[in-house]
């Protein structure tokens, strides 16, 4: 099967030893050529800088790096710094968030949404940047309706997003009638479904539950029936999730953007059986 372009996620690594495995990861991953590496940060930027030295070091190995950046807790003013320092290390593209708040945190910031933030970004530095945006299938746990979810993603486009990157998913009807819709209303960017691979059941419980992704209840029983197997978790989850990495690519998904928590193993294996190595 024809793989599409693929994209690759890591968080900023908090110790020398994780930046080291990291290392080894993103050595490993590389094989994969994909398009570019992104790297998240903490709620209110707490690792913003972690996240800059993360994407310089993939820049200086001659990868194209994209920091995550995001609005919640900040000001215009230390926005543009940021947007400054992006520019000065010649980073070209970048994924524009609300961001999570943290928890006890009062204020939203001067900029209240990602639309603002895209807009923000646009009028301080024209197409400089290529940027992403995230879209929800199953719905933002915070939106009112779904309808209202669809405005607020359509504004992050009008306000001048090059492309999204999906929540994760294992429903890829989900993925789908979510793309119809926005379609409907009349926005044509690239919506890049975002690939969770499954290797851990308690992780994979936990992450849903902060993000609201769906799991399946057919997945969740079966996670459940193989209590501490970790190898026929692992398995299970290669299974479940090449599948409906290759739904989406016999449907059309312009691309693949990987969530690899900062290990190589799980992305490698799904992408060497979508190549039908």
């Amino acid at each position: 099967m024809e793989t599409p372009d693929i994209s690759i996620e890591f968080f900023p690594p908090k110790t020398p030893e994780g930046a080291d495995k990291l290392r080894t990861a993103r050595q490993r991953l590389a094989e994969l050529q994909p398009k570019y590496f992104s790297v998240t940060f903490g709620a209110g930027g707490s690792t913003q800088q972690g996240t800059l030295s993360t994407v310089k070091e993939i820049q200086s190995e001659g990868h194209v790096g994209a920091p995550h950046l995001s609005c919640v807790g900040a000001t215009r003013e230390s926005i543009r710094a940021i947007l400054n320092e992006f520019k000065s290390h010649d980073i070209r593209r970048l994924v524009a968030l609300r961001g999570d708040l943290p928890s006890g945190y009062g204020g939203a910031g001067e900029l209240r949404y990602a639309s603002d933030l895209v807009e923000f970004i646009r009028a301080e530095t024209g197409d400089r940047f290529h940027i992403e945006v995230a879209a929800y299938p199953e719905m933002h746990p915070q939106a009112r309706s779904p309808q209202d979810d669809l405005q607020a993603f359509a504004r992050k486009v009008q306000a001048g997003a090059n492309a999204a990157i999906t929540q994760y998913f294992y429903n890829p009807d989900a993925y789908f009638a979510f793309v119809d819709n926005t379609r409907k209303l009349g926005v044509d960017v690239p919506i890049v479904p975002g690939i969770m691979p499954i290797t851990n059941t308690t992780q994979l419980m936990r992450f849903s539950d902060m993000c609201g992704a769906e799991i399946p209840r057919w997945i969740r029983l079966k996670l459940a029936s193989f209590g501490d197997d970790s190898a026929s978790i692992k398995a299970f989850g290669l299974d479940v999730v090449t599948g409906l990495c290759e739904r989406l690519i016999a449907g059309g998904a312009p691309g693949l953007h990987f969530y690899s928590m900062n290990q190589a193993g799980p992305t490698t294996a799904i992408c060497q059986r979508l190549q039908g190595h």
